[in-house]
């Protein structure tokens, strides 16, 4: 899948849910989601004492796992938990993508795809789409970083790896780990999330 379909793809998968914004709370903090390992966690049994990073993923975007023109963000996830870990920060990926639930990203195709990469991280099923409509998530990969008290304090992408005319790269989640693990701001705190469309199943509106 090249990623001109994945942008185009993206377009007409977005419904419009309003984004959660920085100095925000995070929404649906006690609701249970159910693990690849089997276990039930909430944002709030996640955090740690310096905050929590919530990622919106998948099994199949090639913005996530790889493709011709782009090396994945998947590649990123261990490196990006473990220093998440090194700086008392929980982490979790979640599976939002409602509208694969009979394909891909199925539970079991889940479990499959984390053992086959290895994940050390929780890897979460959303349910109906329940939290990426509650964040207004947009895409896989889509990024929320949230202090001790669960207020947002980044959110967008993982880097600008996708950006080809870039002039220089820039890492923003792991920069802003490093400035929450040290107590500075986060500059930027939001930046435009990149990637497939999150597969919602959207009920159409009553006549």
């Amino acid at each position: 899948m090249k990623l001109l379909f994945s942008a185009v793809f993206f377009i007409f998968m977005w419904h419009g849910f309003a984004q959660l914004r920085v100095k925000e709370k995070a929404p649906m903090q006690q609701i249970d989601m159910k693990s690849v390992n089997g276990s039930m966690y909430s944002l709030n049994s996640l955090k740690k004492d310096k905050g929590l990073i919530v990622i919106f993923s998948c099994n199949s975007c090639p913005f996530v796992v790889g493709s011709d023109d782009f090396p994945g963000w998947e590649m990123q996830y261990d490196s990006l938990y473990q220093e998440a870990l090194a700086n008392n920060i929980g982490f979790v990926l979640v599976n939002s993508n409602e509208g694969k639930r009979a394909q891909v990203d199925s539970y079991e195709e889940m479990i499959k795809h984390a053992k086959e990469q290895n994940y050390t991280m929780p890897y979460v099923l959303d349910e109906q789409a329940a939290l990426a409509n509650a964040f207004g998530a947009k895409t896989t990969p889509h990024v929320y970083f949230f202090d001790q008290k669960l207020t947002l304090i980044y959110t967008g992408s993982i880097d600008n790896s996708w950006d080809k005319g870039r002039k220089t790269d820039q890492t923003y989640l792991f920069n802003a780990i490093k400035a929450q693990g040290k107590g500075k701001k986060i500059k930027p705190n939001t930046t435009e999330p990149k990637g497939c469309g999150i597969k919602r199943v959207v009920t159409p509106p009553k006549n």
